[in-house]
């Protein structure tokens, strides 16, 4: 069911779209469906939405949005991020209710993951 008024999509530029269907696969368990060659959305993951084909990115250095990912255990996905390609551009850090860090995914689009805790 849609809400009147809320977030509901989100869309990402993406300049290898196979090595991010496979990155958000391994590491989260997404699955994706194509819509042609240059377009791949994903859903049932807190907010629905895409990757087109596009040489651009979204980093927080030149102003895209940082969607943050939680996790119950931010060691195990920091492993899994790292060992599935992804490049971690900070590392695990304190701050205000919790842990964080960042990373690119293959086609450099920046993300967060966040935890209560160091586990």
């Amino acid at each position: 069911m849609h809400t009147h008024e809320k977030l509901n999509y989100v869309e990402f530029a993406a300049k290898d779209l196979a090595a991010t269907k496979t990155f958000f696969t391994a590491v989260f368990g997404w699955e994706f469906v194509d819509y042609g060659p240059e377009y791949s959305a994903f859903s049932n993951q807190g907010l629905d939405g895409g990757f087109y084909h596009s040489d651009a990115c979204s980093r927080t250095a030149n102003g895209g949005a940082l969607l943050v990912f939680y996790s119950a255990d931010i060691n195990a996905t920091l492993d899994k991020v790292e060992q599935s390609g992804g490049d971690v551009i900070q590392p695990i850090f304190e701050f205000p209710g919790g842990f964080r860090f960042h990373f690119l995914e293959p086609s450099g689009n920046e993300f967060a993951v966040w935890s209560e805790a160091r586990t």
